[in-house]
């Protein structure tokens, strides 16, 4: 079974990648876990957020999960239809019975391996790949100017109880804060990058990669839309688009939404993706996106937030 981590940051697309993928044959995909964001817990430190402290919880430390995590691993049973027990206290016996799940679910649908999509995963690469050592990882990178007007106008149209609160500043310190996160992984061969504005503008060549470097068949016939449920539309209606699975190129509202001052400060703050994809391309060329054996299986460094 191979089993497939989609991440980074909010907003950047990864809803649409895999939207797409929903519809190949081999694969079967769900909505949003989160289960290792509710599992550790420490998200707003983990994106390195000002005047965020760590919380030290020793049951973590000591191998346990939070109860939020167990929540989400009881409730993701019954989505799945699971008989109901109680969920596990060790994370490791949580995680192995999500990835037991996972895989039935998958076999059942005579499918060949599954996609979890958690953005908020990115910033926990490390504990995934901790218990799950054979996953894979798709990151999805998006424009810091594009990332942050599609953030502001989720926040001005929809309640700000969906995560998009917080400000221009905070989430540029965010996207700043993935960027390097995701440049930690650019060489390693079990990571594959998808620029979005690349596989928006030559759709046919970054799938074709994109299906090497999970082990599908590109030429395999595609469903004509995405029929796996994967948003709640009437949780996520920011979603509609996306979930069709059909690329097509996002409407920049940039423009619309930054004066000149705020566009001005953005593209100085903001990090250059410049030097993030030349290292993915050179990394692709190196060693190309196709399933390594087992004896080339790495454990990703652990990421801390900046001072």
């Amino acid at each position: 079974m191979r089993r497939i981590f989609i991440v980074g940051c909010p907003r950047s697309g990864t809803t649409i990648v895999q939207a797409m993928l929903a519809r190949h044959q081999q694969v079967f995909t769900l909505p949003e876990t989160a289960l290792f964001e509710q599992l550790y817990g420490d998200l707003a430190w983990r994106w390195g957020d000002y005047g965020i402290t760590r919380r030290t919880r020793r049951s973590v430390q000591m191998g346990f999960a939070r109860r939020a995590g167990r929540h989400a691993l009881a409730q993701l049973a019954r989505q799945l239809g699971f008989v109901r027990t109680a969920a596990p206290w060790r994370l490791q016996t949580c995680v192995d019975r999500f990835v037991s799940m996972l895989d039935q679910a998958t076999m059942s649908a005579g499918r060949e391996l599954w996609i979890e999509k958690t953005p908020n995963h990115l910033l926990y690469l490390s504990e995934i790949t901790c218990h799950i050592p054979e996953a894979r990882f798709v990151h999805v990178i998006r424009s810091g100017m594009d990332v942050l007007a599609s953030i502001a106008d989720a926040n001005l149209r929809f309640d700000d109880n969906h995560g998009f609160g917080g400000g221009t500043k905070l989430w540029a310190n965010r996207w700043n804060r993935a960027v390097e996160i995701h440049g930690r992984y650019a060489d390693h061969p079990r990571h594959h990058f998808i620029f979005l504005d690349d596989f928006i503008q030559d759709t046919a060549s970054a799938w074709s990669r994109l299906c090497n470097a999970l082990g599908l068949d590109p030429c395999m016939p595609l469903d004509t839309a995405c029929t796996q449920p994967i948003a709640d539309l009437t949780e996520e209606p920011w979603k509609e688009r996306a979930v069709k699975g059909r690329p097509e190129l996002p409407r920049s509202k940039a423009n619309a939404l930054f004066g000149p001052r705020l566009h001005a400060w953005l593209e100085q703050r903001l990090v250059t993706l410049e030097p993030l994809r030349n290292r993915c391309l050179a990394a692709a060329t190196t060693h190309p996106d196709v399933l390594l054996p087992d004896m080339l299986l790495r454990s990703a460094a652990g990421e801390q937030p900046r001072a």
